[in-house]
């Protein structure tokens, strides 16, 4: 097939490459010039494993083509993927505007019919307001070309989003009509090759699984959260409380890790985006406006072990922060919890030496300038324990797990650790540390 991918953002990005994979003709627009032009030289926008790989590959065979120019796109495109950004808006809504700008776009440059699918996520009815906007500017163009709409959200995880693609457990399809189904199921064929992994429905209850199933799983993460703030007050340990309830195959162990908070592109904003849809229709969704309040607190819960340790003025000491990233496997550091910490611990007086091994760049831009100066960036995760009075880890990248005992009593003014994802074991405490964690 051939096919048109607007948005070379993350999703667009994976998405393009993995069609391309499969043997289909992708066209990759974007209307920044530098971006594309990167893009063929095989330098990529964002990290994730294989994708560069993927990239080169999918050009030199000549299946993926990186380009400004729409109308050469959509000229030899029958599918178009609309798969922008919807970043959250001040009110928390999701700002639609490069999803609109997108549809003007298709709907002047498309010379033939064609099925227009909508891979971002999107509030419910969405879809049906861009299909009457492109068809809008059409009918003033007395143009006879038809379109089709249909939603197939994604559900790609930063850091594995290849094999998310290439491998799916499901495949949302959301459309009005049975060619529509039949179309994107053959192009979904060999993605699904040994199970049938198809999920048909209407157009508002695709858009509408997108933001459940990110609702869904910052609840577990909130939820258990709340569990380890309670565990800690009452001298639980919520590591345990963690296997005892994993092992119920109704709760299962995933999402139920007690840490500092989820942060990403998606959680969330699309937990306040489903928070504002459902006001908007004069509904006020309790759980979930709670869940958005206990991760903005969890987000302080290092800080406040913090001062409990060394008071509320920190002037005069540094602290080495190990992981930016919101999560490992990543460089985004959107609603990072890094960034809540490190901002607040600057405030309070403190200075910082921090690592990452992928995020350092996109968190310098992430950040208020106004606390770089007082934060140095390490090349390896033990330079920056240089001089520290105490190490805090945000986030669990592997290099991480295994520490270098003498190392660390030899850069390391004291031996403090403060764990904020419950990656380390308490026997280290038998070698003099104080090791501060989250629910035990």
């Amino acid at each position: 097939m051939h096919i048109t991918v607007i948005g070379t953002g993350y999703v667009g990005l994976v998405t393009g490459a993995c069609f391309s994979k499969m043997g289909n003709k992708v066209y990759c627009v974007d209307i920044v010039e530098e971006k594309i032009n990167c893009l063929k030289k095989g330098i990529l926008p964002i990290f994730e494993p294989h994708l560069g790989t993927m990239v080169i590959n999918g050009q030199e065979k000549g299946d993926l083509i990186f380009t400004t120019d729409i109308k050469e796109a959509l000229d030899d495109s029958n599918i178009v993927f609309i798969a922008v950004g919807t970043p959250m808006a001040e009110d928390g809504s999701a700002n639609l505007n490069y999803i609109f700008s997108a549809a003007t776009d298709i709907a002047n440059n498309i010379s033939h019919d064609s099925l227009v699918v909508i891979k971002s996520t999107v509030p419910i009815g969405t879809g049906f307001k861009v299909k009457d906007h492109i068809e809008s500017i059409l009918e003033e163009k007395n143009s006879t070309v038809k379109i089709k709409i249909a939603s197939n959200p994604e559900f790609l995880k930063e850091g594995r989003a290849i094999e998310d693609c290439l491998h799916p457990d499901r495949v949302v399809i959301g459309a009005e009509d049975e060619e529509v189904f039949e179309t994107l199921k053959e192009l979904y064929h060999s993605f699904v090759l040994n199970h049938d992994r198809f999920v048909l429905m209407d157009i508002k209850s695709a858009e509408m699984t997108k933001y459940v199933a990110n609702a869904m799983l910052a609840t577990k993460i909130s939820f258990m959260n709340e569990i380890a703030n309670i565990c800690e007050v009452t001298g639980a340990n919520v590591q345990k409380v963690r296997l005892g309830i994993g092992s119920d195959r109704r709760i299962g162990y995933d999402f139920i890790y007690a840490g500092c908070g989820y942060g990403g592109s998606c959680f969330p904003k699309d937990v306040q985006a489903l928070i504002n849809t459902s006001q908007s229709h004069g509904y006020f969704p309790r759980i979930l406006s709670n869940v958005e309040e206990v991760n903005k607190d969890q987000k302080m819960v290092l800080v406040n072990k913090v001062v409990d340790r060394f008071g509320d003025d920190l002037l005069g000491l540094t602290f080495s922060i190990w992981g930016l990233s919101f999560k490992p496997g990543t460089d985004d550091v959107r609603e990072a919890t890094s960034i809540v910490v490190i901002s607040e611990l600057i405030k309070k007086g403190a200075k910082i030496k921090a690592y990452d091994p992928q995020a350092t760049e996109e968190f310098k831009r992430a950040i208020d300038d106004e606390y770089l100066s007082s934060i140095e960036f390490a090349e390896n995760r033990y330079d920056a324990l240089d001089g520290s009075d105490a190490l805090i880890l945000i986030t669990e990248w592997k290099e991480f797990r295994y520490l270098d005992f003498d190392l660390f009593e030899e850069k390391l003014n004291q031996k403090i650790i403060f764990d904020g994802r419950n990656i380390y074991d308490k026997k280290i405490e038998k070698l003099g540390f104080e090791l501060f964690q989250i629910g035990c």
